[in-house]
């Protein structure tokens, strides 16, 4: 029964695929009828959920703790000849909200000014003092620092090259506390803000240029060859996922965290002896909306000697009884090949009341309510018949075609049912530190079957769901 679960065990395993450059199906041996179908594109979408307080300590590590006047408080910033003056002002901890796919970046400021006033005349850039500076006069020193809310607006987007794409505006400050110096009871408010605002946009453009000095090409790359190296599954064959195409979502924000869609194409196959290892470079990103699950289509490549081992196991040694003869066969040998048509072909040594070797045909058939793979409308082919007509004709009894064709069956149900859980184990744990899979597979089918001369080729969907979530986000 081993080599039995063996096979059907390695095409259930086909649905573990998630998938590089297209590889052609190969070509049906010469002398061969049936033809291959082109493997239709299997689709698989992946929500990513990503933690988001990391990008969150690095927005923390680039927007100025401190913001002062130059020199300060050394030295005075003139303006226009009549007045004077300087500030220093200090961020609280940012806070952060989200909108779709806009960011809110803020912020509670605290600042103090000093600052003095006297007489000019003139206009523009001649005006000339006509007194000396006023006794210097403070705000937010006595009464306690004057506060301010101070923002950043953010958006990001991945561009096809993989390069991080950030827009980051800054926000009009929107003072909380009024500002009057002594000299004269001015409200020297709005020329803070504006001075203010100016600095924050510097801290804008180092936050902008240090995001978009990430690329996330190289990390692309390292999945695209994942996904292009041949994975041997036990000892079942060799998975190739062989994906062609990449794409994404657009960014979405809700809370601290990052959500968007990961998907693939790609032309999965299952093979018993290990393919070519295949290298190639990563095509651009596709952009695409949001979607979830997948539908996967896979062909296996199967050598007859594992169906041979299979029946072998199964029929050696078992006696069929020709009804109503008194005569009966022994089986000693099977062999499965195939043949130029749509048929599997089976040699058979036998022994008991007549001994020798028969050649039958029949029709490959997969029952998917049953999930039981059959060789149906077993017959003797021209070889066999002339033998039994001159030899034993009491071969052609229908009970012996009828047992043929029971054993001839291959039930996948308890199969599916082991390897589903497994393979549902497998989607949900962690894969690395900080990264966790879940999902589930709902089930795989055979969709059609290719009995070529040399392999048996059976073509596989099947359909789930995968979400992938990533708490730890280093850059």
């Amino acid at each position: 029964m081993w080599h039995e679960k063996l096979l059907w065990s390695s095409l259930l395993l086909l649905i573990l695929g998630c998938n590089s450059k297209k590889i052609a199906a190969t070509p049906p041996p010469v002398n061969t009828v049936a033809a291959l179908d082109s493997l239709p594109l299997s689709d698989i979408d992946i929500p990513i959920s990503i933690n988001l307080r990391p990008l969150y300590d690095m927005a923390e590590r680039n927007v100025q703790e401190t913001y002062t006047t130059p020199d300060y408080p050394q030295r005075f910033v003139e303006d226009n000849c009549d007045t004077r003056y300087m500030y220093k002002f200090r961020r609280g901890p940012l806070q952060f909200s989200s909108a779709g796919d806009q960011l809110q970046i803020g912020f509670t400021g605290y600042y103090i000014i000093a600052g003095g006033q006297r007489l000019c005349s003139g206009s523009g850039n001649a005006r000339t003092p006509l007194s000396p500076w006023s006794p210097t006069c403070t705000c937010g020193l006595k009464e306690g620092e004057r506060r301010v809310n101070v923002g950043f607006t953010a958006s990001l987007t991945v561009s096809p090259s993989y390069r991080i794409v950030p827009m980051i505006r800054v926000q009009d400050p929107k003072p909380l506390d009024k500002c009057t110096v002594c000299f004269w009871g001015q409200d020297i408010t709005p020329l803070v803000m504006d001075r203010l605002k100016a600095q924050l946009g510097e801290a804008r453009a180092g936050m902008q240029d240090s995001l978009s000095k990430l690329d996330l090409r190289p990390q692309f790359q390292k999945l695209w060859d994942l996904l292009n190296s041949v994975q041997p599954i036990y000892t079942y064959g060799y998975l190739q996922i062989n994906p062609e195409q990449i794409r994404m979502s657009n960014l979405r924000v809700e809370k601290d965290t990052l959500k968007l869609s990961f998907g693939i194409s790609a032309r999965p196959r299952l093979v018993q002896q290990r393919p070519a290892q295949m290298r190639t470079v990563i095509p651009n990103l596709s952009p695409a909306p949001s979607r979830r699950g997948f539908s996967i289509h896979a062909d296996a490549l199967l050598n007859y000697d594992s169906l041979s081992q299979i029946l072998q196991t199964r029929m050696y040694r078992k006696r069929i009884d020709a009804e109503g003869t008194g005569k009966h066969l022994i089986v000693e040998k099977v062999e499965v090949y195939g043949s130029n048509s749509s048929t599997l072909n089976l040699k058979m040594l036998f022994s008991g009341s007549a001994s020798g070797t028969f050649y039958l045909s029949g029709k490959p058939r997969y029952d998917a309510a049953a999930k039981e793979l059959r060789l149906e409308n077993l017959e003797y082919d021209i070889r066999s018949r002339n033998l039994i007509l001159t030899t034993a004709e009491w071969l052609f009894n229908g009970r012996i075609m009828r047992e043929l064709e029971r054993y001839a069956r291959f039930n996948l149900r308890e199969y599916e049912k082991d390897l589903l859980q497994g393979i549902n184990s497998q989607f949900n744990r962690e894969i690395k530190p900080g990264i966790t899979l879940n999902g589930a597979v709902q089930g795989v089918g055979i969709e059609k079957i290719y009995p070529f001369l040399d392999r048996l080729v059976l073509r596989f969907s099947g359909n789930g769901d995968l979400e992938v979530k990533v708490s730890e986000l280093v850059f």
